[in-house]
């Protein structure tokens, strides 16, 4: 963890510009979670984008809910929801009020707290190969290995709790490009983004 501290988090201005790319820069930041002493932390290595305004794959494309209300928030806060009966899954909300955009984070690389994202995900804390790639390889996997659950819907990225460490601007040759996972509308759009040849993407 040492190797964070001199990190600062992400101030507010960064998450108010356009999603796409706060999308791309999100890729290499630090997602950070603080359980009292402890911290939880991993490089962020796969988002995907969603814009309701014009993307019907996104939870905002029908307009306002009760379960979408906190993407209408301006850029900076944490979205989460329930999936498939089976898993969370975490959001970054982008751009001004009103906009309803927000980025999934599908993957992140464990830097810190990993004894704890184990037990959280495997119930143990000595993991196999395999396990180590598997820990926070997927966004239902990244929410289970922090522990994010509804309970963190909502939460202001500069505070305390939940937040992301800033770290430099990945070169466009680092990341990759490509459709959307597991989306049945708009999917011809090209909102998935990943650093290129890490491990810990949940799909090539």
């Amino acid at each position: 963890m040492k190797n964070l501290q001199p990190l600062k988090k992400l101030p507010k201005s960064f998450y108010t510009r356009d999603i796409l790319t706060v999308a791309k820069e999100l890729l290499g930041k630090v997602l950070v979670k603080k359980e009292g002493r402890a911290m939880l932390a991993g490089k962020i290595v796969e988002v995907e984008a969603y814009d309701g305004s014009i993307d019907e794959a996104a939870h905002t494309f029908i307009g306002r809910t009760k379960r979408n209300e906190i993407m209408f928030n301006e850029g900076g806060y944490f979205y989460v929801y329930f999936t498939y009966g089976a898993h969370f899954c975490c959001n970054v909300v982008t751009g001004k009020k009103d906009h309803g955009t927000a980025v999934l984070i599908r993957a992140v690389e464990p830097l810190a707290g990993i004894k704890r994202m184990s037990l959280n995900r495997f119930n143990k804390i000595l993991l196999s190969e395999k396990e180590k790639l598997n820990l926070t390889n997927g966004p239902g996997k990244v929410c289970e290995a922090f522990g994010i659950t509804k309970g963190h819907y909502g939460i202001d990225l500069t505070g305390e709790r939940i937040f992301i460490l800033d770290r430099p601007k990945l070169k466009s040759s680092q990341i990759e490009i490509s459709k959307r996972i597991g989306i049945k509308k708009s999917v011809e759009l090209p909102w998935r983004f990943y650093i290129k040849d890490n491990p810990y993407v949940s799909k090539k």
